[in-house]
């Protein structure tokens, strides 16, 4: 794996399919800003670094049991989140993305409020979110539904009694 990821600690048996940053040519817009900033105030340097910086230290990894984010340049913050949590995935390109092939992939969490996770101007994010999408299929992963309980009853099986226990409930009330 390239430089960088060692901040990936991996569970046994899970292997990285994907890794990825954004693209250095997303800082375009805050170097497009950053220039007239530097002449008029001085400032433009640091909001053209920042920019760098960020997009330097952001990391993006794809395994066989969830999606990671790591980024900061001071410190240092790492998400994760399994396949099984994952809701919604989309991607969007913008015009500077289409023109110069990146864009975004963002996923949405059950439960979760709005995008949990945002992959940031990485390069061929269809791609990216098609390779989501079949770690999501059955059969691509442990399906939890038909995982045994301690019990020797299927998930999907004790959910169907609680939602016959529920209906049970309602109809008495």
């Amino acid at each position: 794996m390239k430089d960088g990821y060692e901040w990936l600690s991996l569970d046994a048996g899970e292997s990285v399919q994907w890794h990825g940053q954004p693209r250095v040519k997303s800082i375009i817009p805050a170097v497009l800003v950053g220039i007239p900033m530097i002449l008029a105030l001085g400032l433009g340097f640091l909001v053209m670094a920042g920019a760098y910086l960020s997009v330097k230290n952001t990391y993006y990894a794809v395994t066989s049991d969830a999606l990671y984010v790591k980024k900061g340049i001071l410190s240092r913050s790492v998400q994760r989140i399994e396949f099984s949590k994952v809701q919604n995935i989309s991607f969007s390109q913008g015009i500077l993305g289409n023109s110069f092939g990146y864009g975004n992939v963002e996923i949405s969490t059950a439960g979760g409020s709005g995008v949990e996770m945002r992959f940031r101007s990485i390069q061929d994010p269809r791609k990216v979110q098609q390779l989501i999408n079949e770690k999501m299929k059955p059969g691509t992963r442990d399906q939890e539904s038909s995982s045994e309980s301690s019990s020797g009853r299927t998930e999907k099986e004790v959910l169907e009694e609680i939602l016959s226990e529920v209906k049970d409930l309602n109809s008495k009330i």
